[in-house]
């Protein structure tokens, strides 16, 4: 099981959780990055960082052509989990909702919806909440369990 996460705009204790996961349990992480430049992490046994170009989506591509259908991918790029799941590949968010072939769809068509609405000027332009300590316990958790399951191995 390889975990992966689209690191373009994870935040750093969700890479700090993936990175005790990874070596408490022995497992590889892939760390993709959307431009040409690393986290600057120390060398790790288990630890890859992939540099991607920049550009468009490159990292998201990269994920869905290299994961296979026994990974774990953290991303909160809903296009990205859409792609995933449709290969029966796991995908969870930062704040540990677990995608999957139930809720991908409507999550796809609020975000479509809500990319309509900004292009129009009829909805703000606001990011996501801050990422809290209860946002940071709730992946930790979501992962164990996803990790104790064997993602279904």
């Amino acid at each position: 099981m390889t975990l992966w996460i689209d690191a373009d705009a994870c935040p750093r204790p969700v890479r700090d959780i993936m990175l005790r996961a990874a070596k408490r349990r022995q497992l590889q992480l892939v760390l993709v990055l959307v431009a040409n430049s690393s986290l600057g992490l120390p060398p790790a046994p288990g630890v890859r960082q992939v540099v991607v170009p920049g550009g468009a989506d490159v990292a998201d591509l990269y994920i869905i052509e290299h994961a296979e259908p026994n990974d774990l991918v953290v991303t909160a790029d809903i296009p990205l989990a859409d792609g995933l799941v449709r290969r029966n590949i796991t995908a969870i968010n930062p704040r540990g909702e677990v995608y999957d072939s139930g809720s991908i769809g409507e999550r796809l068509a609020v975000r479509n919806l809500m990319d309509e609405l900004r292009g129009a000027g009829l909805a703000g332009r606001g990011g996501p909440a801050p990422y809290s300590d209860k946002d940071k316990q709730a992946f930790a958790n979501a992962l164990d369990r996803l990790l104790a399951k064997g993602l279904g191995k």
